[in-house]
């Protein structure tokens, strides 16, 4: 039976560690190379990352990048974690992967370390958050996956991926924008800077307003977030006007609740229109005030 220590590994390493047949610590079936070596490893012996949260891959830059790794190599290692005898599993590099074999490599070096499956989830992660083309969305939803999947504060994302806590936190409320910002982000269409403005509204329709106006008239972020700031000084204005319910209102709203025996709600502004909301809990007490409603 595994003893604490190695139960503390995680399940994944575990499993590994626990069974003869797959023990990396032993080298008389660990194969070529042992954990923690940098080798020449045969392609077709590398599985694939189940968890790589990157599913598309540009053909063109994979038939780039196959060029140049004719010319030039392999130049970075990819790394991957051991399952056993002559068997592999990739952690980061698939693009690297896909291009070595596009180019025809049978074998690719590679960095060898033992990993979990919570590790693997995380390491992939980080390296997709390092990806030089990435969009402000894919990295906000990488933050996002590393806080709910491998159990991580926003605090220890920051660390691990080398960004402030404030920046890590400015990735994540974009994914409390409305859709079709998230899409206009993701697609280029707007920058973060915009996006960061546009957070400030809460008025989803006004948010989608402005998306329009910023993409029709090609606004910078400056004057994105002057309009925004006026956008929500005239709704902060809006909702001061709103539920303006004079002293006399008063009385006869308590008057009414009293008599139907159920909470009302008025809603009033300034110009004296609004509306009245009466509560019932179930059809009973719908049909029972609608009788009331009936004796008058």
């Amino acid at each position: 039976m595994p003893d604490k220590n190695t139960r503390a590994l995680g399940r994944g390493l575990d499993k590994i560690l626990g069974s003869p047949e797959t023990d990396i610590t032993s080298r008389d079936i660990s194969g070529d190379f042992v954990a923690g070596a940098v080798a020449e490893i045969d392609i077709n012996l590398i599985e694939t990352n189940p968890f790589q949260p990157r599913t598309e891959f540009d053909e063109t830059a994979l038939r780039e990048l196959a060029q140049s790794i004719k010319e030039q190599g392999v130049i970075q290692p990819v790394t991957v974690r051991k399952l056993g005898y002559n068997k592999y599993q990739l952690i980061s590099g698939e693009r690297r992967l896909r291009a070595s074999k596009m180019a025809g490599l049978t074998k690719i070096p590679a960095f060898i370390r033992v990993a979990n499956d919570e590790q693997m989830l995380e390491l992939a992660l980080i390296e997709n958050i390092h990806r030089e083309n990435l969009n402000a969305i894919e990295v906000a939803i990488s933050y996002q996956r590393l806080i709910d999947e491998c159990n991580l504060t926003q605090e220890e994302v920051s660390e691990k991926v080398g960004k402030s806590r404030s920046a890590v936190a400015n990735f994540l409320r974009l994914l409390k924008l409305p859709p079709e910002v998230q899409l206009a982000i993701r697609d280029g269409h707007i920058t973060m800077g915009h996006a960061r403005a546009l957070i400030n509204i809460n008025d989803k329709e006004e948010q989608l307003k402005l998306l329009q106006q910023i993409i029709m008239d090609e606004m910078t972020v400056r004057q994105t977030e002057e309009l925004a700031d006026k956008a929500k000084g005239k709704a902060e204005r809006e909702h001061k006007q709103t539920n303006f319910i004079p002293e006399h209102f008063k009385s006869k709203i308590k008057k009414l609740s009293q008599t139907l025996n159920t909470k009302v709600k008025v809603k009033r502004n300034v110009k004296g229109q609004g509306s009245v909301v009466i509560d019932f809990k179930d059809e009973a007490e719908f049909d029972r005030i609608m009788e009331l409603f009936n004796q008058k």
